[in-house]
């Protein structure tokens, strides 16, 4: 009862929380002159001046640009840094430079928002290496989300599209640095350690010597989850009691991850001047995100079934790889927040949970638009809402329309190619890596399937968990799932944007008692709908061979 009113306490507050955040978003990246513009001026000046940013308009080309090449400078400059910790400052545990593949992969990863781990959190890298690189990385990555979604709000709103750097600048220093101030503060209060010390030294009770890992968690911590990062400072990530002490840490956090994905609706539509298409969007995604919790809980409350003296009966849920100080249901509640906010956290090992259980992540993962997270999850919200609208023109027997622009051919073939990316960077490495590399692979069967099919779907949607006991810290892993990587982060952002650009770039279509209207119950069907079966098209032979295989084949 009492882990069951956490849920909906949490829930309340999240509820509570993102329309005023989603609106206060909206200011920030509203150009004109606001009261934000003193308390947060004095920060940008600075930055604007040293960097010589020009903060006129770009096109969505020039604006597509500056988030790729950024970006990639970024990737570099971390990778050097990973390859030459050894020889820097702030490693008193003496931790070694990063293997070059290794190094590869988690530039790539924590730059594209994924923060994939192919590493042990406290044994991989050095302090330095943590703060200046990784919690770096935590700011910009999920900033140039951010960024690129309000680029494509405004296109669609027929506004100027902005500028790449502005918008990024004020990302971190309006929204991310605040707020991630305030919650860093809340979890040292906590408990959770903020120090430059190194491992401390202590004897058990039996005599042993155990070396405890700590470090500046804090700082890490709060912008791991407000930025929907989800890379752990520890090897156990959240799971972890140094990374999430207590009930209130835990309910912090899954607050943290929902914050964004929940309140960019509203920024929408307050930018787009239709509010009512914003709540109808959040209300959409809040459907889909309470059928997957349902799911979920339903599956790992009941567990696995079990024999014993009056015939096949179920366990009282699976405590196998979760921590006893959360329990099943606020496990199970984590793991749907931590997939469907493409965060990656987690507080319970995913490879542990039931067949179904772990289903519904993949699933959050796979439609990635069930509160999709810091910008990049709304941006594939916007892309099935396009689709909704275009089959929806096609069964009335018109020309679709949205927001007053017609979508035509060439915003459909890039919408398809965005729509098939996904499936191909997912489906065909899962193959290769099973055919070629099976060693890595710790179960056997289905399981198996599903732990390289988890691995390359957690890849392609930013979202970093995985299902332990994978072998992957290997060259093979490390290169295959950083190119997935990249590739789901930036392919869809530069289409998207050209979508966006392409619609901006049209005359304005009145709007008649014919037009079909996507701020009423009837679209909260049609996108719905749209979400499940094309996902449904798409996933559902590949989740057939893995999680539902193994459901079947349970034995008592």
């Amino acid at each position: 009862m009492y882990a069951t009113l956490s849920i909906v306490v949490t829930l309340l507050l999240v509820l509570v929380l993102a329309r005023p955040v989603g609106l206060y978003m909206a200011q920030v990246f509203d150009y004109e002159k606001s009261k934000w513009d003193k308390w947060f001026g004095w920060i940008e000046k600075p930055i604007y001046t040293i960097s010589g940013i020009c903060r006129d308009n770009q096109t969505w080309k020039q604006y597509a640009l500056a988030v790729v090449f950024s970006n990639l400078v970024m990737i570099i400059l971390v990778y050097l840094i990973f390859r030459f910790q050894k020889f820097l400052p702030l490693n008193p545990s003496g931790i070694a430079n990063m293997e070059p593949t290794l190094a590869f992969n988690t530039a790539i990863s924590f730059m594209t928002n994924t923060n994939l781990q192919h590493y042990s959190g406290e044994s991989g890298l050095s302090y330095l290496s943590q703060m200046i690189a990784i919690v770096f990385m935590m700011f910009t990555a999920p900033a140039t989300g951010l960024a690129a979604a309000i680029a494509i709000i405004r296109a669609l709103a027929g506004k100027p599209i902005g500028n790449f750097f502005v918008d990024l600048i004020r990302s971190i220093t309006r929204i991310l640095l605040p707020v991630a101030f305030v919650a860093a503060l809340i979890f040292i209060a906590l408990g959770v350690p903020q120090t430059l010390e190194p491992t401390v030294t202590a004897h058990t009770i039996g005599g042993e010597v155990q070396e405890i890992a700590r470090g500046p968690v804090g700082s890490f911590l709060s912008i791991k989850e407000l930025g929907n990062n989800g890379g752990g400072f520890f090897g156990a990530n959240s799971a972890h009691p140094f990374e999430n002490p207590d009930a209130i840490s835990n309910l912090l956090q899954i607050v943290l991850m929902l914050l964004f994905g929940t309140a960019i609706p509203f920024t929408y539509g307050k930018m787009v001047g239709n509010a009512k298409q914003g709540r109808v969007l959040f209300v959409s995604m809040a459907m889909l995100f309470i059928m997957m919790l349902g799911i979920s809980l339903v599956a790992e409350t009941a567990g696995n079934p079990v024999l014993n003296a009056s015939g096949i009966q179920h366990d009282q849920g699976s405590m196998e790889g979760k921590e006893t100080r959360f329990g099943v249901i606020q496990s199970s509640f984590y793991s749907v927040v931590t997939t469907a906010s493409e965060t990656g956290a987690v507080n319970t090992m995913h490879d542990t949970m039931t067949p179904i259980g772990g289903l519904v992540t993949l699933a959050n993962m796979m439609l990635n638009t069930v509160f999709g997270g810091a910008g990049v999850g709304f941006i594939n919200v916007l892309m099935y809402t396009i689709i909704g609208v275009f089959l929806s023109g096609l069964m009335v027997g018109r020309t679709p329309e949205f927001l007053g622009k017609k979508i035509e051919g060439r915003e459909m073939k890039l919408i398809a190619v965005t729509l098939l990316i996904q499936p191909f960077i997912i489906l065909a490495p899962t193959a290769l890596a099973l055919f070629i590399y099976p060693e890595t692979i710790s179960n056997p069967g289905f399981h198996g399937l599903t732990q390289a099919l988890y691995e390359f779907t957690s890849s392609a949607a930013n979202n970093g968990s995985g299902f332990e006991g994978l072998g992957d810290n290997t060259p093979f892993w490390n290169i295959s799932t950083g190119i997935v990587m990249y590739l789901g982060r930036f392919f869809s952002i530069v289409t998207m944007l050209a979508v966006a650009g392409s619609l901006a770039a049209k005359k304005p279509v009145p709007e008649t008692s014919g037009t079909f209207r996507t701020d009423n119950g009837l679209f909260a069907g049609v996108f719905l709908g749209t979400v499940l079966i094309v996902g449904a098209l798409t996933f559902f032979p590949a989740l057939v061979l893995g999680p539902i295989a193994e459901q079947l084949t349970l034995k008592p």
